[in-house]
């Protein structure tokens, strides 16, 4: 009988070591999959999964969400908070769910889920001071919301020093957005470029400025910046979506517009690039 017992336990075990190896390959090649923008088949690997950790809840909250399904990405991303409420990571990407979903929302379940959204980007920063994205969602939080839903100018303003300290160039492009919903469009404009002087090579801050200056009607300064984008990043596929979208909302170049959306989807793409949805959505827009 003992000797059963004994071959049972060690069943047991080697079974519980197969399932593990096996979670962890599925982890693995959805983690691939991420990596290349190929969501739906990351939700196919993992949605199987019956024992789900919390970086796999994570990472099919992640795919959801890029997928457009919020609903689903918040309730994965709870799952993650739930299995380790100490992780930064698991508490933003909860805000960001909670915030697409009170965009997407009613006005009767609207304000309930931005205040949501608001008390993950908190907690995010209070888990981690010094975690730039975290400052970067709470100021946008903060200088988009309404002050009966937590937010307020004077809220935002008071993260800009905080941010600064991490990454200067990202202060003045935080102060440039502050200055632009004051209606301060001289003074957002001199942060944009002092964020430029800061990083004159990286594609967001030449894009950022590209996009105020569209903003303002100044279509030519505006050409000249994406120009000068592409010389520094040739075929990039963001440079190529962000000048559509551009093009989309001022209202100019649509054929252009098309021709670069086209190409976008075709592209190999990465999470750091807007997603493909987005460009559809904007193809359909000017269909």
């Amino acid at each position: 009988m003992k000797t059963m017992r004994v071959w049972v336990a060690a069943a047991v075990v080697l079974w519980a070591l197969a399932f593990a190896a096996l979670a962890s390959e599925t982890l693995d090649r959805a983690r691939y999959h991420y990596e290349r923008a190929e969501y739906h088949q990351v939700i196919e690997l993992l949605n199987p999964l019956k024992h789900k950790d919390a970086a796999a809840w994570e990472l099919l909250g992640k795919a959801y969400y890029m997928e457009g399904d919020y609903k689903k990405a918040s309730q994965c991303f709870e799952k993650a908070v739930a299995a380790d409420p100490r992780n930064v990571s698991y508490h933003l990407w909860l805000g960001r769910a909670y915030g697409k979903r009170a965009e997407t929302s009613s006005f009767v379940t609207a304000p309930g889920l931005a205040r949501k959204a608001r008390e993950q980007f908190e907690k995010a920063v209070e888990l981690d001071p010094d975690n730039i994205e975290a400052l970067n969602d709470l100021f946008e939080y903060y200088l988009e919301a309404p002050g009966f839903l937590g937010g307020g100018l004077d809220k935002a303003a008071a993260l800009i020093e905080r941010i600064g300290k991490l990454d200067p160039a990202e202060r003045y492009y935080a102060e440039a957005r502050l200055a632009e919903k004051r209606r301060e469009f001289a003074r957002a404009e001199q942060h944009l470029r002092q964020a430029l002087e800061l990083a004159p090579r990286q594609l967001g801050r030449i894009v950022d400025l590209a996009k105020f200056l569209a903003r303002q009607k100044r279509f030519e300064e505006s050409e000249a910046l994406l120009a000068q984008a592409e010389k520094i990043a040739p075929n990039s596929p963001r440079l190529k979506f962000e000048r559509a979208a551009i093009y989309v909302e001022t209202g100019r170049n649509l054929d252009e517009a098309r021709r670069l959306l086209r190409e976008y989807l075709q592209s190999p793409l990465t999470p750091e690039d807007p997603p493909r949805r987005r460009a559809e959505q904007l193809l359909k827009q000017l269909s």
